[in-house]
């Protein structure tokens, strides 16, 4: 894995613009740890940063491809290409010859042989652009479902690209600017396929390639979801469902350097290392699969169910590694250290946007930091439950006929209506409040969402319903996910790898009817029974539970410490946006045996978050 960046330019030359590129460059270090590469020409500058994975003596980039001494064309790669071995074998017999082992020359050679056509030959999470010097235009090409992040701006005569944000504020043209839809984007959960927050940066879609020349900017979606009739059986679709997963896992276990997998002992990840502890026995990895935890000081004694964690990780990790033998390790944390600011301030920076999930997003990042002293690459669970439909909002009537994205009904506290947009905005000032008009901008949101959604010719009102469901999960709600677990494992130098992602597996699994998805009654019944034969009874008959919150008693109060710290700080920019009346009675709450309600703890979260950002990047507001 890596970080990329890049500029075209058709009326100046970018020879004399090195500086930029490197700048550029210099904001994905973290990405790439093991080595950078710049090159220039007339019209191009790509810029990379290297996380050796395959090949890594070889693989250098950016990568070119010459003939009779004329470069045709150049690459800079993130991403994992699955298929790699197959398809280099194939162009192999077109007469093609490798001078590495890498994925990304075999990415370069299916370009030159097949042209844009290319990418529908390509399995696995990938962002890259491509530079055609015959015919000086460049290609931007994304993954199916988005796993590897991939941002753009348009610009008179060109365009500038980069793995993350960070990578396009470095470029001197580029002001960090947000408008009134970009405050929307970011204060709600709409998360709008597309939209990057920042004025004139977008992100490129899942499953889409643009292409930059002189005549301007061209995008095509080459994959999305299709909706078609599903044929098969259920012991047919449960042996598919198997059969895909162990086809799958074992082409990502393939890696040149230490691989481990993610151990929550829910369902998904205990799956997964099922499959992946026999996969690695059966193709002679040698010795025992390695398992990471997280999990927080106390938190057996403090654990308290609520609706998103019905019980303690622990037992059932336990449990897991005794049955597989895989050789774990779990990983601590303290109150403290997730509160700590050099370690909040560095996941910022790792995501360059504020977040209200704070404590979560600090301890996946310090969970990644602690497992990059052992392994480069894991394997996680993720998008198990948007595909299988785990989420409790796939299930209890009340939110599954809510006339809104389904998470922000789950998410709402009772009482308060279906859209947890406002609760966001009660600790914002009313007049910003009313500009913004989050109620109105996620309703829209939501409806522009459903109307992409194609059904089944006779499907009865439950199917559809379930479909749209469906849909929603995969191309908006995962999104967040992928983009937080991305962002804080490579800002750690670690290659997270989702099998579960897997475009076959997800289209084939979108198809299947919502009867049955859940023929047993219960939560991801296909994925239970495609598995069922290789986990122990504890795990196989768990409710689906969140990932970890931090439950230890310290850490509300240090959160309040914090807020009041950023209200007393008269020279705070983010102080004109706030009702500061509201947000200092949410920071003066008792500190003894008072636990901030999670709509709370979002709340003061965010706006931390949001004070961080001000403080850090010259963010610009510009409300027309």
């Amino acid at each position: 894995m890596c970080g990329v960046v890049g500029w075209v330019d058709f009326r100046r030359d970018l020879r004399r613009e090195g500086a930029v590129v490197r700048a550029m460059t210099a904001t994905m270090a973290l990405r790439g740890p093991d080595a950078e590469g710049i090159w220039l020409d007339r019209s191009a500058g790509l810029g990379h940063r290297r996380l050796a994975v395959i090949d890594l003596a070889n693989g250098a980039q950016p990568m070119t491809v010459e003939h009779d001494g004329r470069i045709l064309a150049v690459i800079t790669y993130s991403g994992e290409v699955y298929n790699f071995t197959e398809l280099r074998e194939e162009l192999r017999g077109h007469g093609h010859r490798f001078r590495t082992a890498s994925d990304t020359e075999v990415v370069l050679a299916a370009y030159l042989r097949w042209g844009e056509s290319f990418v529908d030959r390509l399995n696995g999470m990938f962002a890259f652009g491509l530079w055609d010097a015959a015919e000086r235009r460049l290609l931007l090409v994304r993954d199916r479902m988005g796993v590897k992040p991939l941002y753009y701006r348009a610009t008179p005569d060109g365009v500038v690209f980069a793995s993350e944000l960070k990578g396009i504020l470095a470029h001197p043209e580029v002001p960090a600017e947000i408008d009134g839809d970009g405050l929307r984007e970011l204060l709600s959960f709409a998360t709008t396929p597309g939209h990057a927050v920042y004025r004139g940066v977008r992100e490129v879609l899942p499953g889409e390639v643009v292409r930059v020349d002189a005549d301007g900017l061209h995008r095509r979606r080459y994959w999305q979801l299709t909706t078609r009739e599903h044929e098969d059986d259920l012991p047919t679709t449960i042996r598919t469902v198997r059969e895909l997963l162990a086809d799958i896992t074992a082409r990502q276990l393939v890696a040149d350097v230490p691989l481990c997998v993610l151990l929550s002992g829910g369902l998904d990840s205990s799956a997964l290392t099922a499959l992946a502890q026999g996969a690695a026995r059966a193709g002679g990895a040698g010795g025992d699969l390695r398992s990471f935890s997280v999990d927080f000081a106390g938190q057996a004694d403090n654990f308290q169910p609520d609706d998103l964690r019905s019980a303690h990780d622990a037992p059932f990790v336990r449990d897991m590694v005794s049955h597989t033998g895989t050789v774990h390790t779990d990983i601590v944390l303290e109150a403290a250290e997730l509160i700590d600011p050099v370690h909040r301030g560095r996941t910022f920076l790792a995501g360059d946007l504020p977040s209200p999930f704070g404590d979560m997003t600090v301890s996946l990042y310090l969970l990644f930091r602690a497992i990059r002293e052992h392994s480069t690459v894991a394997l996680s669970g993720e998008s198990a439950d948007e595909v299988f439909g785990g989420y409790r909002w796939f299930h209890e009537p009340d939110l599954v006929a809510a006339d809104t994205f389904p998470w922000m009904a789950a998410l709402n506290p009772a009482g308060e209506g279906t859209d947890v947009s406002q609760s966001s905005m009660s600790l914002f000032d009313a007049g910003l409040a009313r500009t913004l008009d989050l109620t109105g901008y996620c309703d829209a949101a939501y409806r522009q969402a459903l109307g992409e959604v194609e059904h089944v010719a006779g499907a009865d009102p439950t199917e559809r319903r379930m479909r749209e469901i469906s849909h929603l999960n995969l191309t908006r709600f995962l999104k967040g996910l992928l983009d937080r677990k991305d962002r804080t494992s490579m800002a750690n130098g670690l290659e997270v790898r989702v099998p579960f992602c897997d475009d076959r597996l997800v289209q084939y699994v979108y198809n299947v009817p919502w009867a049955m998805k859940t023929f047993d009654g219960r939560e991801k019944s296909l994925l239970r029974a495609a598995v069922a034969d290789l986990l122990p009874a504890s795990v196989l008959e768990r409710r689906k539970s969140a990932y970890p919150s931090v439950q230890d008693p310290s850490y509300d109060p240090a959160l309040r410490d914090r807020l009041n710290a950023a209200l007393d700080d008269t020279g705070s920019p983010l102080l004109p946006l706030l009702d500061t009346g509201l947000t200092r009675m949410l920071g003066s709450f008792a500190y003894e045996g008072t636990p901030l309600a999670p709509v709370m703890r979002r709340g003061v979260e965010l706006v931390l978050s949001l004070d961080e950002w001000f403080r850090r990047i010259p963010v610009r507001i510009v409300l027309d």
